[in-house]
């Protein structure tokens, strides 16, 4: 499994978002500036989170875009499914995969859906709330 830099944005938008929200819009403007990404990508970007009712926009002068809910709402795993169509790890797994003639006889079957489920439910298990909390890049462990 490979993420895109769509999704890797979309959750940098979503971050940027929770990390900034107050009630008002953001224009793009300043989630591109502040996040380094290409004003015309980040709005195809914010288009698909807007239609998946992620996100509310609103155009002119104090438009911009924000939050549907609390960050603490929106998990890894369903901006990811939003942003790659598909996270698993292998074809014969996929949400609208035709049923396998080998799966009966499959020896790795088991190790597939084992991976499958460890990644939604880890990603699942993470938020953006969690992602926005500063200090949260994994240096703080302690023994």
């Amino acid at each position: 499994m490979l993420i895109s830099t769509k999704g890797r944005y979309a959750l940098r938008v979503l971050i940027d978002l929770a990390e900034h929200q107050g009630g008002e819009y953001i224009p793009l403007k300043e989630i591109a500036r502040r996040q380094e990404i290409s004003e015309k990508y980040l709005e195809s970007i914010i288009k698909l989170l807007v239609k998946a009712q992620l996100l509310s926009g609103l155009r002119g002068k104090g438009g911009g875009y924000k939050l549907t809910r609390s960050p603490d709402q929106y998990t890894v795993y369903s901006v990811l499914l939003l942003t790659e169509d598909s996270l698993a790890p292998v074809a014969c797994l996929e949400e609208w995969a035709d049923p396998c003639a080998r799966a009966a006889e499959c020896r790795t079957l088991a190790l597939w859906q084992g991976l499958d489920k460890v990644i939604r439910d880890y990603l699942s298990g993470v938020t953006i709330a969690d992602l926005a909390q500063r200090g949260s890049n994994g240096d703080n462990y302690v023994i």
